[in-house]
């Protein structure tokens, strides 16, 4: 191969290096043109050319110095126009480091009683906040002069009786009846609203999980199967339920639920008031008058509903005495949760 070959191949492959920084273009600049570098040794070897040949070798090789240079040149303008998009490194971030986030512990419970649910065929529903009086009350049968529609039980809009925030999740179960017919398999997680004095056992937020089941056959025996279910995945296998009588506008029969106290094991003690037995939820067979409100056959369908607090559910699992902590984001009190990821 002669001189000239070599310059060829060489311009070749000069025609060909990319850097994409300032060191990787310092690296290629002292590989082709420091003193020695492969332009200046063909300088060097250009002394031993035949005389005949120095015409046609000389240029080729001052032109080969001047395509180097233009193409390191070119390379250094690249790299110093290049954008901050195009950079691997945000230079907005923060130089220290910063700590890692955590999931809410109410979101961690939600996200348990849902998945339980799941289990057992329940898909979630959603509702707006903001909602009407049909389906927060009347739909779900409370009287006219039922004292959860006073202004000191519920937030209304603008003065106006008939636009209020959600007193409770069930106004979704109202919604889904009356677009859909059964079997109807629901659970309603969501915030909701009550015109109550803040203070560590009360708060004018919180949130509720519903659930609705309706079909043919539906029975009392179905909900405390599905309860005992929830209660033993939720608390563990060894506790207990108890069923006890009680009265909501929108089930007949009606019951509170009890779970056997997961502290003291059921023995007694201060956070079961010595009972041995903690309420969690109330539930019922769904009314059959709300049924026929939102277009269900009463005389073919039945089913059950039950609805729980979760800040209730999250005290009796990491046993938080204040309310209020839940919505303060206290960064301290939430890095607590983070094991129970």
């Amino acid at each position: 191969m002669t001189l000239l070959d070599e310059i060829r191949q060489l311009r070749e492959e000069l025609s060909k290096i990319k850097a994409e920084n300032a060191e990787e273009l310092e690296k290629l600049r002292i590989k082709y043109l420091s003193k020695k570098g492969a332009v200046s040794d063909m300088f060097n070897r250009f002394r031993s050319v035949p005389a005949d040949m120095k015409r046609q070798v000389g240029p080729a090789i001052n032109e080969l110095k001047s395509f180097a240079t233009d193409q390191i040149n070119s390379i250094r303008e690249a790299i110093a126009n290049k954008t901050d998009d195009d950079l691997d490194i945000d230079l907005t971030r923060t130089a220290s480091p910063l700590p890692l986030g955590t999931r809410h512990p109410l979101s961690l419970v939600r996200n348990e009683i849902v998945e339980i649910f799941s289990r057992l065929g329940f898909t979630i529903a959603e509702g707006p906040e903001i909602e009407d009086d049909w389906h927060v009350f009347s739909s779900l049968n409370f009287a006219d002069d039922h004292p959860a529609r006073d202004m000191q039980d519920t937030f209304f809009i603008a003065r106006n009786p008939d636009v209020l925030l959600r007193t409770h999740t069930s106004s979704v179960q109202s919604r889904v009846m009356e677009h859909t017919q059964p079997p109807i398999r629901i659970i309603c997680p969501g915030r909701v609203y009550r015109n109550e004095a803040i203070s560590a056992r009360a708060h004018c937020f919180f949130h509720q999980i519903e659930a609705l089941y309706v079909d043919k056959d539906v029975t009392f025996a179905d909900l405390r199967q599905a309860l005992h279910y929830f209660a033993q995945e939720m608390f563990g296998q060894n506790t207990k339920i108890r069923l006890r009588p009680s009265y909501f506008p929108f089930t007949e029969p009606s019951a509170e639920m009890d779970i056997s106290c997961n502290i003291c094991g059921g023995k007694g003690c201060s956070f079961c008031k010595g009972t041995g037995w903690v309420e969690i939820l109330g539930c019922g067979m769904v009314d059959p008058n709300v049924l026929d409100a939102c277009g269900i056959d009463s005389k073919i369908y039945s089913g059950y509903a039950l609805g729980m607090g979760v800040e209730r559910i999250t005290n009796l699992k990491y046993r938080v005495k204040d309310l209020r902590m839940f919505s303060e984001n206290d960064t301290r009190f939430l890095d607590e949760f983070k094991s129970a990821h």
